[in-house]
């Protein structure tokens, strides 16, 4: 499947700009603060993102495995298709 490439353009990269300023300011209407600058940020351990990232990690490993199970049971189809193919061919 093929991934789906875009281009950023001047506009689309103004468009980003302008909902992620959105966002922001959105944040500080939450907290109830006026400025940016006093708006104060959560804090999260890397500890936190070390774990989740190495589940992820290995999760894509199964995946490649089980991918690879897959692949060669289609080869399999494939072969078979392609006997019963020829043997259909030779007896008409």
């Amino acid at each position: 499947m093929a991934k789906r490439v875009r281009r950023i353009t001047p506009k689309f990269l103004k468009k980003i700009i302008v909902q992620e300023a959105r966002k922001l300011r959105m944040e500080t209407l939450e907290q109830g603060k006026d400025d940016v600058e006093k708006v104060s940020a959560d804090e999260t351990d890397a500890d936190d993102f070390a774990n989740t990232l190495e589940q992820e990690i290995d999760f894509i490993k199964a995946l490649k495995i089980k991918e690879a199970r897959m692949v060669k049971k289609l080869r399999r189809i494939r072969e078979a298709k392609t006997k019963l193919r020829r043997k259909i061919a030779r007896r008409i």
